[in-house]
Order: structure tokens, then sequence, then C-alpha cells
């Protein structure tokens, strides 16, 4: 949204920004913070100040944490290319939440640019000198109450996990969330039907290498292929493309099957955590921090089929055979 205006006119860009963080209690998004009513808080403040409108930009779901946030972005970029001379937002926390980006942005990038920023609600100018104090400590503000609703997150998530709720992105393969809670795992028969294949396969003599290429051979689609087929945007992370797009089983996918104690109707989660709270970067836990919980759904794999299998591994790696080929 656009609209032009006289040459000599003040060309101010509208940012809006919501997120989870502007969820109350009870999980329902604030209507004081909805993008609609920061777009009317704006356009009136614009219009009393008579500048012109260069753009709005609107980041919905998006932390003021993120700097990966797309119309963010986008108003950066313009910013430094001199199309407009005011940013303009309901409270410096819309534009941003970090710390860092307050200092290389209100106070270093942006009067070098000739952009001014204004805070319609908080009073943050940064056209008054004596005002840089009160930003600073917003800034700080803001990022306490980022790692406050981090930790909180945190403590809810682990509960949940230690009450015997998924909490994962995606199931994995052999199950799906229950259309009715979706914290809980149900048996997908079709993919459920390959876990046991495997395994039996597997106590059959069968190498992982001979598994994977057999299950190739047959045109069963990989896990990922499978997801997507059931309409889930799903990509995992150590997928390697070009198998991904031929439908190739990969051995390491095998492997991780064989290993993974789901299957016996055992929920294991936070084996992972991220390093903190302004970080996506997940660090492994060690394994005497994973929540461990039994019989929380359908088992696929018996217990002492898992047990036995397991076993075999164990002997196989002993004789240095991790990926072995045999059949």
């Amino acid at each position: 949204m656009t609209r032009g205006g006289t040459d000599n006119a003040v060309k101010a860009a509208l940012y809006c920004r919501l997120s989870v963080e502007d969820e109350d209690k009870d999980g329902f998004k604030n209507t004081s913070e909805s993008i609609l009513n920061q777009q009317m808080l704006l356009v009136d403040y614009m219009n009393a100040h008579h500048y012109d409108l260069y753009a709005i930009y609107v980041d919905e779901d998006y932390s003021g944490l993120d700097r990966e946030r797309p119309a963010f972005k986008r108003m950066i970029e313009d910013a430094k290319s001199g199309r407009f001379q005011v940013i303009l937002c309901k409270t410096q926390s819309r534009f941003t939440r970090d710390m860092e980006l307050v200092e290389r942005y209100l106070h270093h990038l942006f009067p070098l640019w000739g952009i001014r920023f204004i805070g319609v609600v908080d009073g943050v100018d940064t056209d008054e000198r004596r005002n840089k104090k009160a930003r600073q400590i917003n800034g700080l503000i803001n990022e306490w109450y980022c790692e406050d609703l981090s930790d909180n997150i945190r403590a809810v998530l682990r509960k949940k996990m230690e009450n015997g709720q998924f909490i994962g992105s995606f199931a994995c393969y052999g199950y799906s969330k229950s259309p009715l809670d979706r914290h809980r795992l149900v048996v997908d028969d079709d993919a459920a039907a390959i876990v046991k294949r495997i395994f039996s396969m597997y106590q059959k003599g069968y190498g992982i290498r001979a598994i994977a290429a057999h299950l190739t051979q047959c045109r069963i689609p990989t896990p990922t292929m499978h997801k997507r087929s059931q309409g889930l945007s799903f990509r995992a992370p150590f997928t390697d493309k070009p198998q991904e797009k031929q439908n190739i089983w990969s051995p390491n996918t095998i492997k991780r099957i064989l290993k993974n104690p789901t299957y016996t109707g055992c929920l294991v989660q936070g084996k992972e955590q991220k390093i903190s709270y302004k970080s996506k970067k997940m660090v492994h836990m060690p394994k005497e921090r994973w929540i461990v919980i039994p019989d929380t759904h359908e088992a696929i794999i018996s217990k002492e089929e898992f047990a036995a299998v397991q076993e075999i591994m164990k002997s196989r790696r002993k004789n240095g055979n991790t990926l072995e080929t045999s059949s």
C-alpha cells in the first residue's frame, strides 16, 4: 500500500507487527495490538503531522527478536535507499525487542541514513537527543520481557512433556497427530506397515543398506514424501535434496527408525534445546535430561522385538558393520 505526495513532503513508512508475544493468558490475541488497530493509530498520527504515506509494512506471527522478518527486512532496505524519511511504529517493541538492533538502527544507521524513528504510544523519537536513555531502557525492558517469556514457555512445554503430551511439530514416521488431540500420537497404518517390515527384515539378517535399497526399489514413499502426500509441509533437516526428489531411502533413515523407541509406545522428548532465547540453534541434551514417558500411545513394535533389534545392532557394531550390506 503506497501513496504519492508532493515532492517536498516527508514520506513515512508505517511498520506493524503481531506475534505470539501478544497473546493473553488464555491464548487469544490481544485486540489492542491487532494489525488493523496499529494501522489506524499510525495513519491518524501520520495525517495529523502531515506526512505522506510511502508504504505500510506488516509482519504477522513474527517475534520481535526475529531478524529475518520479511516486511522488516524490506523496510530496512528501503530506508537504506532513502525512499522515506520517517518510520512510525506503535511502540519501540513493535519495531524490535532486540537491544542490539535498537543500537544498530535507532542510534547508528538511521541517523546516518536520515531516518527519524517515532514510537507513537511510548514517546520514542530519535530526533530528540535526551530521548536516547529512555530508548535504551525500553530496549532492556523488552529484552528482559522476551527472556522471561522464553523461560515461561520452556517451563510449560517441559510440564507438557512430563505429562506425556507430544509437543513436536510433526509426528515421527509411522504415526500422526490425533485429529482430536494434537498432543497425542495415533498409528498411521500405511507407514506403520513399512516400519514393521523394516524391523522384520533386519531381524531376518538384512543389512541397513539392503533394506534401504529394497524400499527404494519397491517405490515405497520415503518418510518425507509420505508426509508431503498427507499435505504436510515437512522437510527433515538431515534429508539430502537429490535423494528426496528421487524418493531414495537413505541408510541413515533406516538406522534412525530401528533405534527409535517411540515405536514401542514410549514417548521420548527433550533431546534438544535452544542455546538461548535469542538463537534458533539447537544443542543435544545429555541422555539423563531426556523426558521419557512409557505407554503414551499404541505401540507398532513390541518392547521385546525392539530390544532384540538393539542387541543385533550392538553385535554388528562390534564387528564394524554400522551400515551393513548383508542380505
